[in-house]
């Protein structure tokens, strides 16, 4: 029986063009976030399976990769519970092996500890277009500031490096939780339905205000609260202006420093940013994990049909670890979909080096081998990429091939 040569469904094999692809844009990543003060920290693959069933990361729990137990410890046979067999999964995302982290190691760590967080993470979900099973994820976080600096900081980071890689002209939408529940509480729904409304809410771009006043009344909300809900979305704007209305018609349901906080982000944002995008307030904002309390935001691309970026702020999460809270907030940007969007476009990487191919002649002398080798070690010597290979009897289709590959300078060695 043959072995099967295609990869595992929603997971996939890179070649060498997207791999440069990759590198390239982690090196760039690497060197914006280094320039804003933030520490590359590495978490291991699998997490504890408590953690990762905490009830704090949403739909993605119902994806979770899990992992039996080894040796003795495995015994399916006698086991009654998944409990008994099941000990650890893999992640699903950064945030809460990051909270882990720091609540492990927070006393050798900068207060407050700017992390950089660059691994795969896996979820059993259903594959589509720039959406697998194992995938990139690239974190920022910064633990340890309560003050709204942090999400200053964190969006002029990410918004710097997709600028520097060539993004000009995308959204980032921003909202605040807080925001989320005052305009619910104020239209009159119960506590207990926030969630639900939310997920409703969610669905505003794909089925606009009248398709979530039609699902909030078949859900059997009372219509007058509906519509006095439905009226705040209506009248709002995406702007400084559009907070400040929120601001005095909710009054005392919205806390006193949320729109004050907000404003001051996008105010800061746009008077000290160095990429060309557009900042945008957005209330029907929601984002999915139920463990953010405070701003969030999101990056869009008229490009690409969804999000390529999200976060927020999540105090709450590292105190499930250390029974004291810890303010943190971060930013991931969506990686797969980034490279997936630069190879479309037939990016070409800028720093790229020189590549030259030294095609020899079969049976070549050993006195030309070493001439060849010779030329190959001084082209290296002087920065380029060398590629040194036999010489194909159909030599032509070989150097269409090579150029193919970014291969533009060729040299060929005979015997004669």
């Amino acid at each position: 029986m043959a072995l099967i040569k295609t990869p595992v469904t929603g997971m996939k094999d890179i070649l060498p063009k997207e791999m440069e692809i990759r590198n390239y844009v982690i090196s760039q990543i690497q060197e914006t976030y280094a320039s804003f003060g933030f520490s590359q920290m590495e978490t291991p693959c699998v997490e504890h399976i408590e953690n990762l069933c905490s009830k704090q990361g949403g739909e993605n729990e119902k994806l979770i990769f899990k992992i039996l137990k080894r040796g003795e410890k495995l015994n399916v046979e006698a086991a009654t519970t998944e409990a008994e067999v099941v000990d650890g999964g893999l992640r699903y995302d950064q945030t809460l092996p990051l909270a882990r982290y720091y609540a492990n190691n927070n006393k050798d760590l900068l207060g407050p500890f700017k992390a950089l967080n660059i691994g795969n993470v896996w979820r059993a979900d259903r594959p589509q277009k720039g959406r697998f099973r194992q995938f990139m994820q690239c974190d920022i976080d910064i633990l340890g500031e309560s003050t709204n600096i942090a999400e200053i900081e964190l969006i002029l980071a990410t918004s710097t490096l997709l600028g520097k890689i060539g993004f000009k002209n995308f959204t980032i939408r921003i909202n605040d939780r807080r925001f989320l529940k005052a305009m619910a509480a104020y239209s009159g729904f119960e506590e207990k339905d926030y969630d639900d409304i939310f997920i409703t809410l969610d669905k505003m771009d794909k089925i606009g205000l009248s398709g979530v006043k039609e699902e909030l009344l078949a859900s059997g909300y009372e219509a007058e609260s509906v519509e006095k809900y439905l009226d705040l979305f209506a009248n709002v704007t995406g702007d400084l202006k559009g907070v400040s209305y929120l601001k005095e018609t909710l009054g005392d349901f919205l806390p006193a420093d949320c729109a004050e906080g907000l404003s001051e982000i996008m105010e800061a944002v746009d008077q000290t940013r160095t990429a060309e995008f557009n900042t945008l307030f957005d209330p029907t904002l929601v984002r999915g994990m139920s463990y953010y309390t405070g701003t969030i935001f999101e990056i869009s691309m008229d490009e690409f049909g969804s999000s390529v970026g999200g976060g927020g702020r999540y105090d709450e999460m590292i105190g499930r670890f250390t029974g004291q809270d810890v303010p943190a907030c971060g930013f991931s940007i969506g990686f797969e979909r980034i490279v997936m969007l630069l190879m479309e476009r037939d990016f070409k990487v800028p720093t790229a080096k020189e590549k030259v191919a030294l095609l020899l002649e079969k049976n070549l002398s050993s006195e030309k081998k070493i001439e060849a080798l010779r030329d190959a070690k001084e082209l290296r010597e002087a920065g380029k990429s060398v590629f040194l290979t036999v010489m194909k009897k159909n030599k032509k289709f070989q150097k269409t091939q090579l150029g193919e590959h970014g291969y533009t300078e060729f040299k060929e060695y005979f015997n004669r």
